[in-house]
């Protein structure tokens, strides 16, 4: 997006990689504060506010890079949809491709969805919903562990087309799955009575 030398904007093309619009090499681990100050230090160089007084087609390409720099901070910045994406890159199976979870964690689903599915129907202050707390914490731990999991299937990247990408996209479906079951339950917690 911008040249490393003279600073001038480049013409990046209509989809670079959200690594290459950083200039990283793909990798699962990221140091979430050198991604900030990269971030910062790139949107001062594109940002289109720097380019009024400059030919339409400059504009354009600073709004383009703008634009590309903010989804690609988007995706890079969130670990769930970055290794969805090295999956993906990677030739492994997409969400849509792979819907299965790790088996062991079916059962698991199980015994969530009938606590959230008490506590969604049972009346605030209820034991029901009493539950809600030490079930939340639980689903965190298990996203911190299924997020642990991920950082080692993919650090080192796997080769393309591996079978481990498979395994991997397991994991993200169980992630997923994680957040919409943490999500419901903050929901359900925002319906309870102040008190």
């Amino acid at each position: 997006m911008v040249c490393e030398s003279c600073g001038e904007l480049v013409d990046a093309g209509s989809s670079p990689t959200p690594f290459a619009v950083f200039g990283l090499e793909p990798s699962f681990a990221l140091d979430p504060a050198l991604l900030r100050a990269r971030l910062l230090e790139l949107a001062r160089r594109v940002h289109p506010d720097f380019f009024g007084g400059e030919t339409a087609r400059r504009r354009e390409l600073a709004e383009q890079a703008s634009a590309q720099l903010n989804a690609a901070h988007q995706l890079l910045a969130d670990e769930v949809r970055r290794a969805d994406w090295l999956v993906t890159d990677l030739g492994g199976p997409r969400e849509s491709e792979e819907r299965a979870m790790p088996a062991e964690f079916l059962q698991e689903v199980l015994e969530w969805n009938e606590a959230i599915e008490e506590a969604r129907e049972s009346q605030p202050g209820s034991a029901e919903r009493a539950r809600l707390d030490p079930l939340g914490a639980g689903l965190d731990e298990e996203r911190a562990l299924r997020m642990r999991e991920i950082a080692e299937k993919l650090s080192p990247l796997p080769a393309r087309r591996s079978p481990a990408l498979a395994e991997t996209r397991k994991v993200l479906n169980a992630v997923r799955y994680l957040d919409r079951a943490r999500r419901e339950i903050r929901e359900l917690r925002l319906a309870l009575p102040s008190g």
